[in-house]
């Protein structure tokens, strides 16, 4: 088994570069990213209709692009149905790659940051080969965790994650490289992953609630949820089926009150060491928005509040590695420990 390797202060990784900077995952993102001096990148990827795989959060990119305002893709708008949730909007896999580059894109939460909002419009849409390219002419070692978006459903409609993220990366000379993590919501993806011989740490991505889309296509109602994972029987099974690691979303690292007071850390990282597994969360970010009640500075969502209280926090708690979208405001939490 490959493993991620431990480190004695927790890794920083940039959520879709820099994106408390610049829109996300735009060359500016993650170029900047690097300029600050992130141990590694982390992009999403999701397919085009013709198989090209694109940096997007989502494939639903209306949040993200100026695809709405295009007249010539009006008729393209649609609803689906993407893992269990009803969206309405513009999708990647209804558009070539030809078409997705012509869009701009754009912040995703304008109210909460308003200064990247002044970006929109700068930036075209980058595909995974792009980043490969920023990453390999870095003028340093920089790492690429990259997070493989709706396999099951991408699968499901003739896109397999697993073969498509496969060539690509083969196609770089990516598929053996050190710096490459592979992470995912959903186990069948990953393990789809090593078969296709891309030789990465995988590491599973848990969500606070509910369950992964692969085991609900299979069994429905029945589906055995994230929680099942985080038990000392699940993780230790994570461990044994070739998961070097767990992500968790922050909410199942931070213990809160009722009223969304921030008061302390739960055990998760100590369960994920003690099955001999590494442990990263998501996501840091600066922002009241993002921050408990007890840490927030204010009533406007995009003032920064006690930031620095909730990333020593997260970072003393042994965590092996932070998402953060200020990766600058990361490290210096990190100078603190």
């Amino acid at each position: 088994m490959t493993s991620v390797p431990v480190h004695s202060r927790p890794l920083v990784i940039a959520h879709r570069g820099a994106s408390g900077y610049r829109p996300e995952h735009t060359r500016a993102a993650y170029e900047l990213a690097i300029a600050l001096g992130a141990d590694a990148i982390e992009p999403d990827v999701v397919p085009t209709r013709d198989g090209v795989l694109v940096l997007r959060h989502e494939n639903e990119i209306s949040a993200t692009t100026d695809v709405a305002e295009r007249p010539e893709f009006a008729e393209r708008r649609t609803t689906k149905t993407i893992d269990g949730k009803k969206l309405t909007g513009w999708f990647t896999e209804d558009f070539t790659w030809a078409e997705i580059a012509t869009l701009r894109s754009r912040e995703r939460v304008p109210k909460v940051r308003p200064d990247n909002a002044t970006f929109n419009g700068f930036y075209g849409v980058l595909r995974l080969r792009d980043l490969l390219e920023i990453i390999d002419a870095a003028p340093r070692r920089v790492g690429l965790v990259l997070e493989i978006k709706h396999a099951t459903y991408f699968a499901s409609i003739g896109l397999p994650l697993d073969r498509l993220v496969a060539e690509e990366l083969r196609a770089a000379g990516w598929a053996e490289d050190d710096r490459l993590t592979i992470e995912a919501f959903e186990l069948d993806v990953l393990h789809g992953i090593r078969r296709e011989g891309v030789v990465a740490p995988l590491v599973y991505l848990l969500e606070a609630s509910g369950a992964p889309a692969d085991r609900e296509a299979r069994d429905g109602r029945h589906a055995r949820p994230y929680a099942d994972d985080l038990t000392p029987e699940g993780l230790l099974a994570l461990r044994d089926a070739g998961i070097a690691g767990i992500s968790v979303d922050k909410r199942l690292l931070l213990q809160t009150d009722a009223a969304g007071n921030t008061l302390g850390i739960t055990s998760v990282v100590d369960r994920a060491h003690a099955a001999g597994l590494t442990a990263f969360c998501w996501t840091l970010r600066a922002e009241n928005h993002f921050l408990g009640r007890n840490l927030r500075r204010g009533a406007d969502a995009s003032r920064y509040g006690d930031w620095l209280g909730e990333f020593h926090l997260v970072m003393a708690s042994g965590i092996d590695g932070v998402f953060a979208d200020q990766p600058d405001l990361a490290f210096a939490a990190r100078a603190r420990l």
